[in-house]
């Protein structure tokens, strides 16, 4: 779907750029040039996603199990200034055991599995908060990943920098044919963003000693989010 100039453009995200090219009928005394553009942003937010485990022989020993783990992973996020509310919950499971060795499988514990996101603006904070929770062994699979949440900026400067190229071919071919280029008469944009996740294992507990070494991801730069976009135009010929 294209939109005109009267009313700009519609940005489309996850479209590739050679898909869905506007098939226009020649005018006179008219350019038609397509150009690609693009912005470099750094990321504003990570994403720290891990899980909350617990295995006992009954349910309510499994419940209480992570209850207790759930506390502790609460006492992290205020140690660093962060209130436990800004965590979010993906899903929260209590499911029995089995031992399939047996012709008749049997019941032999309660599994309890959550998993949980959250949102850090504060990079600094990222390092000693999986640190914390990998010292308590009270959690499974971390990951990271950098994301952009203030996208519509970044399409806005990937789109600009794509119609000041297609603009300057279009001057390029008109001042070749000896013409001057006029107003713009058309126009249509897509853009897509390639947001790079950058995985992290979950960090392993050391000794005691290793205080003074530096965090894996110290001093590293977050990855940055490339925001890219084409933009098809046409202009009038004077």
């Amino acid at each position: 779907m294209k939109c005109y100039l009267a009313v700009l453009a519609v940005i489309f995200t996850g479209l590739a750029f050679a898909q869905d090219r506007p098939t226009l009928t020649a005018q006179p005394n008219t350019v038609f040039v397509g150009a690609d553009g693009k912005f470099e942003a750094n990321p504003d937010t990570a994403l720290l996603q891990f899980a909350i485990s617990a295995q006992e022989n009954n349910s309510a020993a499994a419940y209480d199990r992570a209850s207790k783990q759930a506390e502790q992973v609460r006492q992290i996020l205020r140690s660093n200034g962060i209130e436990p509310k800004a965590a979010e919950i993906g899903y929260f499971s209590i499911q029995p055991v089995y031992d399939y060795r047996q012709p008749k499988p049997k019941l032999i514990a309660y599994r309890v599995d959550a998993s949980v996101t959250l949102k850090l603006k504060d990079f600094a904070k990222i390092a000693p908060i999986t640190q914390q929770l990998a010292d308590t062994d009270i959690t499974g699979n971390q990951s990271i990943q950098y994301t952009l949440e203030d996208m519509d900026a970044a399409k806005t400067k990937a789109v600009e920098d794509a119609y000041r190229r297609a603009r300057a071919s279009a001057d390029a071919v008109a001042r070749a044919g000896g013409r001057t280029l006029g107003e713009l008469s058309y126009a249509s944009v897509d853009t897509f963003e390639n947001v790079r996740p950058m995985p992290m294992a979950r960090p392993m507990a050391v000794a005691a000693e290793r205080v003074n070494i530096p965090a894996p991801t110290e001093e590293f730069s977050p990855q940055t989010v490339n925001v890219t976009a084409h933009v098809n135009a046409m202009f009038t010929l004077k």
